[in-house]
């Protein structure tokens, strides 16, 4: 049975929009059993979409090369997307032009505990050296978190799948951690999911509003900065 689906796989395989199709289908299976739940931040359509073709490789045998060779296509869109977040900022700018010095506070908060709390808990955990270096930036976004793992001796490919599930993570359990908290505010809401789970969580935080959506935006962005600045230095002053 395996056999006879690696073979159809093959077959079908030749066609670069294949990869891209299941991917979209993929997307869209997760998108309806998350409407379907009654949009319950647990059913997260990443996560989903994530599982589903991690599934379909293995039956099938295929090896992440060939799959991305097909799929880049979404790959290329990040670029655009992440351009078109200013929109919804643009709408926001006197709320931030407000909040300027609590942002500010708020980053470089957020990114120092971010990286600082990953890597203590995963020293006590008994990870080596060059794990520490891998696990550090995961709150950043994925491009610029392996690029500093990279930068510092870690291993990228580990980077990349621990911002991943940093991201799915975040966007599944942050609304209920914060509404445990007790906050309330919008702009409060979407620097911290912004921080903590960068472009999944900041998908999520245009699920609640566009405030909180328009603020994960920003957080997102300034802790990739944030994180791009402080990790080496940290790294270098005490490691």
């Amino acid at each position: 049975m395996n056999s006879d689906l690696q073979a159809i796989w093959v077959y079908l395989a030749a066609s670069p929009l294949l990869t891209l199709t299941l991917t979209l289908i993929a997307y869209q299976c997760g998108t309806w059993l998350y409407e379907k739940s009654g949009k319950n931040p647990l059913v997260n359509p990443v996560l989903i979409a994530v599982l589903a073709i991690v599934t379909l490789l293995t039956l099938t045998g295929t090896d992440y090369q060939t799959y991305f060779g097909g799929a880049q296509f979404i790959h290329f869109l990040l670029g655009p997307a992440t351009v078109a977040l200013a929109i919804p900022l643009y709408r926001q700018l006197r709320r931030v032009r407000e909040s300027l010095l609590a942002i500010t506070i708020t980053v470089i908060a957020g990114s120092l505990t971010a990286a600082a709390s990953s890597v203590a808990i995963a020293w006590l955990l008994g990870a080596t050296r060059q794990t520490l270096l891998s696990i550090a930036p995961k709150s950043a976004t994925t491009p610029v978190a392996m690029g500093i793992a990279e930068q510092l001796g870690g291993l990228p490919t580990l980077t990349a799948v621990v911002v991943i599930l940093t991201g799915i993570t975040g966007a599944m359990t942050a609304t209920g951690l914060l509404r445990l908290v007790r906050i309330r505010d919008q702009r409060a809401t979407g620097m911290a999911i912004g921080i903590a789970a960068h472009g999944i969580g900041t998908a999520r935080a245009f699920q609640i509003s566009e405030v909180a959506g328009a603020f994960s935006g920003l957080a997102m962005g300034l802790n990739a900065l944030a994180t791009a600045i402080l990790v080496p230095l940290l790294f270098r002053l005490f490691g």
